[in-house]
């Protein structure tokens, strides 16, 4: 009895650690994203002539690059269509910097936002996400 009492205390001590680990590490990955897209905002946001078209390129790219390096490890235990959105939204955004849209590129940055909020709000231990 007190082995399997040992074992079973120490399966839900790993249970908790785990999710410990992965609910920080996509907070991290999500906060990290998000304050890329807001800096990526604040630039697009600009008057159409105080815009710096390289600069908002770049921003773009980093945050692809940033996204599809953290993607991997996320994969792992969120589902994959969340994460799919993200990268959808993020590559739509992508084209229309590209084309220089920006009216219908912060659309886009905002709906990103909202579904990296969604993900980080979905793999939090909490009761609503229990029951």
């Amino acid at each position: 009895m007190t082995k399997e009492l040992i074992i079973s205390i120490i399966i839900v001590v790993l249970i908790f650690a785990g999710n410990t680990v992965t609910e920080n590490y996509t907070g991290e990955s999500v906060d990290d994203t998000k304050n890329s897209l807001s800096d990526l905002r604040e630039e697009i946001i600009k008057n159409e002539d105080e815009i710096d078209v390289n600069i908002a390129k770049e921003k773009i790219d980093k945050i692809h690059e940033q996204w599809d390096s953290r993607y991997e490890k996320l994969a792992y235990y969120i589902e994959h269509d969340e994460l799919e959105k993200v990268k959808t939204e993020l590559t739509g955004l992508k084209g229309y910097i590209e084309k220089e849209e920006y009216s219908e590129a912060v659309p886009e940055l905002d709906k990103s936002v909202y579904i990296l909020e969604h993900i980080k709000e979905k793999t939090a231990l909490n009761l609503k996400n229990i029951f």
